[in-house]
């Protein structure tokens, strides 16, 4: 699984398949985590192919739970782990430049953090138990998944101006080999950040519109 596409690694441990497993068979693989094989390779599929666009019929037939617990477990990825690590280096990268230096491009990456981690925020709190409500038939009054749509933002703008301040103007002390390092970090951050989004728009929301329409 993993020798075949290695991005899949970002996959197997939101989805809760342990890294021991990830040699077997798909269906044996997901049957010991818990999770339907098909939604498995659906999600796979958005990480393996970059013009991937799963048909109605693929997306409708998805399992919502594990639709949710995947993103619940990039949610936790990315604030617990890339997040994080990327601060960290941010930090070390500036630590040769002068007080206000630091101040604008740590309170840049600091300002984009919290804007991503009240994003997260967002959906853990609203739209996942609103979906859990409808899976226990239950519709809550004064939500839909048309307010997570119409709300949805763009998470990209910023992620693509803190790549050109690394690449562009950045003072001449800041390590180049941390520059490169950090330049790496980002657009893994980028990309998977596009991935998780696709999920939510092109998979989760036609989904929840069907709960909505006919019910669990």
């Amino acid at each position: 699984m993993l020798d075949m596409n290695y991005n899949l690694v970002q996959v197997i441990s939101r989805v809760g398949i342990e890294l021991k497993h990830s040699g077997l068979r798909v269906v044996d693989a997901c049957a010991f985590a818990g999770i339907d094989p098909a939604t498995f390779i659906l999600i796979s599929n958005v990480y393996s192919f970059p013009d991937y666009s799963p048909s109605p019929e693929e997306v409708i037939s998805a399992n919502v739970k594990d639709i949710i617990r995947y993103l619940h477990g990039s949610h936790t990825y990315y604030t617990g782990i890339a997040l994080s690590n990327l601060e960290s280096s941010f930090d070390t990268l500036v630590e040769p430049c002068d007080e206000n230096q630091k101040k604008v491009i740590l309170k840049f990456f600091l300002d984009y953090k919290d804007e991503l981690e009240k994003h997260f925020a967002r959906e853990e709190e609203e739209v996942f138990p609103y979906v859990k409500a409808l899976l226990d038939g239950h519709r809550p009054d004064g939500y839909s998944i048309l307010d997570f749509e119409r709300h949805h933002e763009d998470v990209d703008e910023k992620i693509e101006d803190m790549k050109n301040i690394v690449m562009k103007y950045l003072p001449s002390v800041c390590a180049e080999d941390l520059k490169m390092w950090i330049l790496l970090s980002i657009y893994h951050l980028r990309d998977d950040l596009r991935r998780h989004t696709y999920v939510e728009d092109c998979i989760l929301v036609p989904l929840v519109k069907q709960l909505e329409r006919n019910g669990r």
